[in-house]
């Protein structure tokens, strides 16, 4: 049975994983403290620091890297690529490093795998990276030339329920016509036609708003609160991501108090978590067009799925569209794992990650 490493890395922890076939055998999430963290000016910096925590916890748990047949990271903000499996190169690696799309804790899962394979011999793979981009040409356009639309959203689990939708329906993720709305501290909601992504809301700017991020906003009145001379750029981008949202809203983002609060007969908890719902069931009404309409199915995960009364608002608004299915939180780890177990049994071939948008297709 194939024995697959699979590493994590997030804002506050990194997640180690292994997986035996598709069976977890092991589970070991790594606490990094605030204190720790703020040692280190970038996110890069951070590497060595988590290295040596993977391995400790390894050495603890008695676990010999050599026995692996593969070590898989989480994909980072990369140049757009194709969704797949892609082995961890030199390109890809330098393009963490520098970051050009953004620092994120991600950037570190493809560094840390490639370590691994450098010290072990293993061979090392990252799957479906946030920056997946299978976006039809139309799709791509706005309003001003200026600023195209870009395709970051939760590529992972959205590709992984997509496909686990399509068991659920009968047959396979390249046969149908499927909307995943992914329900977490972002909102990204995708369509997915016939095994490609074609278009999805890019969670840090545009879409429904979320527990901390504004989503859409009003860009007529956002340019002169910009130019209004009361805040920074970083407070504007803060405002935008961070403290947007329900946060903006209520001065609070954890979802399971406000509902308690609205649930008590506050009123104002009760219209943010109704405009919440709204806008997500808006934004997969209007995906439906994408597919004229012929909509195969459904499918809202991600941890505010949890939520019963978020879901049954969703599912009231949309459900005349399509059949609807749940599938509460996310399970990246396993979505990991048998992206990389497609490559070790033939079912798919490994990609070759160029950068700039280049991709070396297998011969």
């Amino acid at each position: 049975m194939e024995k697959v490493l699979v590493i994590n890395p997030g804002a506050t922890s990194t997640k180690i994983a292994i997986f035996s076939g598709t069976r977890r055998i092991f589970l070991k999430i790594i606490e990094h403290g605030l204190e720790d963290l703020a040692r280190y000016e970038h996110v890069i910096d951070q590497f060595g620091y988590r290295y040596n925590l993977l391995l400790s916890a390894l050495a603890d748990a008695a676990i010999a890297l050599s026995d692996f047949d593969a070590v898989v990271g989480r994909g980072g903000m990369l140049q757009p690529v194709e969704s797949g499996t892609y082995e961890i190169n030199r390109d890809m690696i330098e393009d963490l490093k520098l970051a050009s799309r953004g620092e994120h804790a991600s950037n570190l899962g493809a560094l840390l795998a490639d370590k691994v394979s450098g010290d072990y011999g293993i061979p090392s793979y990252i799957v479906d990276p946030v920056s997946v981009d299978e976006m039809d040409d139309v799709a791509r356009v706005s309003g001003l030339s200026d600023l195209p639309r870009v395709s970051l959203s939760h590529a992972l689990n959205g590709k992984a329920i997509a496909r686990k939708a399509a068991r659920h329906i009968g047959g396979r993720y390249e046969s149908f016509n499927i909307i995943v709305a992914h329900l977490g501290t972002g909102v990204s909601i995708s369509a997915h036609r016939n095994g490609r992504m074609v278009d999805v809301n890019n969670a840090q700017e545009e879409g429904p708003f979320s527990s901390d991020r504004c989503g859409t906003v009003p860009s007529y009145r956002l340019a002169k609160m910009c130019f209004s001379g009361r805040y920074s750029e970083q407070e504007i981008l803060n405002k935008l991501m961070g403290s947007g949202g329900l946060s903006s809203l209520l001065g609070m983002k954890d979802v399971r108090k406000i509902e308690e609060l609205a649930n008590s007969g506050n009123k104002d908890a009760d219209l943010a978590l109704r405009a919440l719902t709204y806008q997500i069931a808006k934004e997969i009404g209007a995906l439906s067009t994408v597919f004229n309409g012929k909509l195969d199915g459904i499918a809202i995960t991600g941890g505010l799925a949890h939520s019963d009364r978020i879901v049954k608002d969703i599912v009231s608004r949309v459900e005349f569209l399509s059949r609807v299915l749940i599938f509460p939180g996310e399970d990246e780890m396993a979505s990991l794992a048998l992206g990389v177990l497609r490559v070790l049994r033939g079912e798919e071939e490994p990609k070759k990650y160029k950068g700039t948008c280049k991709i070396e297709k297998p011969a």
